[in-house]
């Protein structure tokens, strides 16, 4: 279990101590996609649901997702994060693909405030939707790339 930072020799879970790690800028996106009925992206493209504009509901509640993770993650750091962009995406007539990049200059990185933003946007659409179309799915929620600190740079590979 030592390999895993999150758990302690006897395999009890912990906060890992990053007191000593040296404050870096650190980068991290993630993306994912919500499937949808052709009419649902549709009506979210042209904001013709009676709940309102749903990506610009959606794109704040990534950006609060992003911010509160440590609240919803138990053994994440609060950080005081220094940017949140969301973006979307449509690859084809029913999906819709949600981006966030997450930078912060600290001693632990932010893939999972990047990853709640992601996950915060696509069920808040997933939410604002539903009434009209039960089949939706949320999927591919993933980390794309991190940067900074001590493992070094990561890039998701293509294949």
């Amino acid at each position: 279990m030592s390999q895993l930072s999150h758990f302690d020799q006897q395999g009890a879970s912990r906060m890992v101590d990053v007191g000593s790690k040296a404050v870096t800028d650190r980068m991290a996106r993630a993306s994912g996609r919500i499937r949808m009925a052709v009419s649902t992206l549709e009506r979210v493209r042209d904001r013709s649901l009676e709940k309102g504009d749903v990506l610009s509901v959606a794109r704040l509640a990534a950006i609060m997702g992003a911010k509160q993770t440590a609240t919803l993650i138990p053994l994440c750091h609060p950080l005081a994060l220094d940017r949140v962009e969301i973006d979307f995406q449509f690859p084809d007539d029913q999906t819709i693909e949600v981006w966030a990049t997450v930078g912060v200059s600290a001693r632990t990185g932010v893939e999972m405030e990047a990853l709640a933003a992601v996950s915060v946007a696509a069920l808040t659409i997933y939410d604002m939707c539903k009434s009209i179309d039960r089949e939706m799915v949320v999927e591919m929620i993933r980390l794309e790339e991190k940067a900074g600190g001590r493992s070094g740079h990561f890039i998701r590979s293509t294949s």
